[in-house]
Formats: structure tokens, sequence, C-alpha cells
């Protein structure tokens, strides 16, 4: 069977809100319309994909493979729609991943000033699979932190990104001037197997409300600063390298010019 976006698209956006109302509102479509498309890709698929009650929709087991198979489908589809537009207009474009708390801008600049004629696009990197934009084809380029799945990506080091530790200002180790690992052998941590978060911001509130602390890189601390939070130092916590990353098979002059930039002007920063 052929997948309809269409109606993979509307699906997402219902996986996304757990709401049919406020998915029709997103796609512009009326509610019915959208509940009948949702059906249709069940029927087409043979399984339910949500479980609908009167108060709320959630997803199916199947359901959550769906929507997990559109986060990467949708977005390389876009991408390889642009990159046909872009060829037909004679545009020349780059995109950039980027970590969270990494800031690739000044790089931009520097590029930019030397190729004003490029666009460029820059494109969030999901902590759990920072390489993903350049397999996918959102992004030519990443400004990453290891670890993450290197396989068939050339890697450029460029530094060190020191680790702090995150926790309430009214943590008693909040009064310290610096930690060490040891300090917070008994302590509740997130990012373990069994505590995982899907984005800072839910990171950062489990910590405000008491629920855990975390080690979390410097550069995410000085970009997600909190009146609720504290950043203590840990002496002996070993720092997450970072880096450029592209597809081994990239060799276009842009992309190498970019690098070569890039790679000075992250480094001196």
């Amino acid at each position: 069977m052929d997948l309809d976006l269409r109606k993979l698209r509307y699906f997402a956006s219902v996986a996304e809100h757990r709401h049919f109302g406020r998915a029709a509102e997103q796609l512009y479509i009326a509610q019915p319309v959208l509940s009948r498309q949702i059906k249709s890709l069940e029927q087409e698929l043979g399984c339910a994909l949500l479980v609908r009650t009167t108060r709320s929709v959630e997803l199916t087991t199947a359901g959550q493979q769906l929507y997990e198979e559109a986060q990467q489908i949708l977005p390389s589809v876009a991408a390889a729609v642009r990159r046909v537009h872009d060829v037909e207009q004679g545009v020349q474009r780059l995109a950039v991943a980027f970590s969270a708390g990494l800031h690739v801008s000044d790089a931009i600049r520097e590029f930019t000033a030397r190729h004003a004629d490029v666009e460029i696009d820059v494109v969030p990197a999901r902590w759990w699979e920072q390489d993903r934009p350049l397999r996918d084809g959102r992004a030519q380029v990443g400004y990453l932190r290891r670890p993450f799945d290197e396989t068939g990506l050339r890697i450029i080091p460029i530094g060190v990104d020191p680790r702090v530790a995150c926790l309430p200002v009214t943590h008693p180790l909040a009064r310290r001037q610096e930690l060490t690992s040891a300090d917070l052998d008994c302590e509740q941590m997130l990012d373990r197997p069994k505590r995982r978060t899907s984005s800072l911001e839910e990171k950062f509130e489990l910590i405000a409300s008491g629920h855990a602390i975390a080690l979390i890189p410097l550069s995410v601390a000085r970009s997600y600063s909190r009146p609720d939070l504290a950043y203590l130092p840990v002496t002996d916590a070993p720092g997450i390298a970072t880096c450029l990353a592209v597809a081994e098979d990239r060799r276009e002059k842009l992309l190498r010019d970019f690098l070569e930039i890039a790679t000075a002007t992250l480094r001196d920063t």
C-alpha cells in the first residue's frame, strides 16, 4: 500500500496535541473531516492508532510507533521538496543543525560575510538523536555534542563543554560554591535509564519542583538560566566533547568553506 502523506500529517498533529479539536485548528480543517481522515488511515493500515474517550486521545502501541516514524518521514519529505524548489529557483542553501545551548551564530556570520548569496537555515537537534537532521536531509552540517551515532559521518573536534550540577535553589547543596561527584552519589538524578526527559523544559520543571537534579552542559546552563535553579561546577565531572559533523560523502565546496570557517571560529570562541 502507498502511505498518504496528507493523512500521516493529520495523524501526527493529533498525536502531538492528543486532541482532535486543537489538531483541526492547527491544520485549518473541520474536526469531523480530520476524524474521518484518521479513521481512513487506520482502515488502510489495518490497525488502531488512537484510543478515543470523551476527554482524551491516547496513542496505541502501533500509533506510538507510527508517530515516531512520522517525525522522521515528514521532515525528510519537507526537506526534499525544499531542495527541489531551490534547484528550480537557483537558490544556494546551507542548513546547520545544532545541539541545545551550542551557539553557531558566530560561524554563520563569518560565513555569510563571504557568501552573502547563500541562504542559511538552522535546525535544532534533539538530544537523543542529534545526528538525525544529517541523515534525513534537513541539515548538511551539525554542531553537536558527543556521544551520538557517528556511522557514516566525518567528525571535526571543536572543544569540550564542561558539565555543571543543576539543582533547585532550595536544595542544601545549592549553598556550596562547587561540588564533586561524591557529593551527588545519594541524589536522585535525571537522565538515568529509569527517568529520562524529552525536553529541556520538562527537565528544568522537574528539577525546580524538587524531583531530582541533573548534570548538564555549561552552555545549556548559560542559555537557559532560571531564578529557581542553581548551577554549580562539579570539579571532577568529565566534560562533553563538541564537534562539527558532516556526512562522509558530502564534499561540496560550499560545505567545505563553511567547515573551514566554523572550525576556526568555534574553536576560538
